[in-house]
């Protein structure tokens, strides 16, 4: 059996000491490198939990877009590019409004300018953008009982009343019946009586009741360009100004609902996709190859 000298004993010591020092710097590199990228991973997963607090985005938006098939369209494109899933909700615009007040839905598509805009100065909206437009039309039966082929709305509208012709409204606080309101207001004219009848119904309903009763009725024309072949109402007043039919969407304001998780982001990316050059190519595509002219056209061309 042989024994270690001191001088042996004392460097294997040394050596053993050397090793120690050395696997606690490797450990404490280690341990530090650790908690350095599970800081991270915390930070990186926390900021993404607030980049996108869910997934769902409640879109309400109009009958006349959602009933013709645009909407869904363009919320295929987008769901094929984006995290956001787009639910929407078919009402009319007085209804929307009404929802996007209460914080239900995180953005609105709707068409009644002058609501829209009190809607963002009120501060339940952040901003409004206009996305596309169209016109209504006064349609009615082809031989034209009230005479008002070629008038201006305004006239046609008179002509309707004098000549006690019926006549069918949405009815619903939809943009539609806001525009129609207007009408009746510039001709000078309150309309009751027998002739007016109030669906209550979406533009597409009112026009089957129109077709049922052969009467006349304002309607957006790219609803009835959708449903003409089921219709033998014709177009027979278009092209005046106060027929201008535009498309403005708003996102909420979350500060107004600070209660509730409006999903803000997903509604911003939404009106981004709508304003970009592909948005707007398939809202001006939309219907042109079926109809020989689109239903609603893109405020960018």
């Amino acid at each position: 059996m042989r024994f270690l000298g001191c001088k042996n004993l004392k460097n294997l010591q040394n050596r053993l000491l050397k090793t120690k020092q050395k696997l606690k710097i490797k450990y404490y590199f280690l341990t530090v490198f650790f908690i350095i990228f599970l800081i991270i991973s915390i930070v990186v997963f926390l900021f993404s939990c607030r980049t996108y607090p869910n997934k769902k985005v409640l879109l309400a938006t109009t009958t006349s877009i959602y009933d013709c098939g645009l909407l869904d369209e363009l919320i295929e494109q987008f769901e094929k590019e984006s995290y956001f899933d787009i639910i929407p909700i078919s009402v009319g615009t007085g209804e929307a409004i009404n929802m996007g007040k209460k914080g239900v839905i995180d953005l609105i598509l709707i068409h009644s300018k002058p609501d829209e805009d009190n809607f963002v100065e009120e501060g339940y909206g952040n901003f409004r953008m206009d996305i596309m437009y169209n016109y209504f039309v006064i349609v009615g039966p082809i031989n034209d009982p009230a005479g008002i082929k070629g008038l201006s709305a305004i006239d046609a509208f008179k002509a309707i009343f004098e000549k006690n012709c019926l006549f069918i409204s949405r009815g619903d606080n939809s943009g539609t019946y806001k525009k129609e309101k207007i009408i009746w207001e510039k001709a000078n004219i309150n309309p009751k009586g027998s002739f007016y009848i109030e669906s209550g119904q979406g533009m597409g309903e009112t026009l089957f009741i129109a077709e049922n009763k052969q009467a006349y009725a304002l309607a957006d024309k790219g609803t009835y360009l959708f449903l003409r072949e089921n219709l033998s109402l014709v177009i027979l007043v278009e092209g005046d100004n106060i027929l201008l039919n535009s498309y403005g969407i708003i996102p909420i304001n979350p500060k107004k609902h600070k209660d509730i998780n409006i999903n803000y982001k997903g509604a911003i990316d939404f009106i981004n996709f709508l304003l970009s050059k592909k948005g707007q190519e398939i809202i001006g595509n939309f219907g042109l190859e079926q109809y020989g002219e689109p239903l609603f056209y893109p405020v960018k061309t």
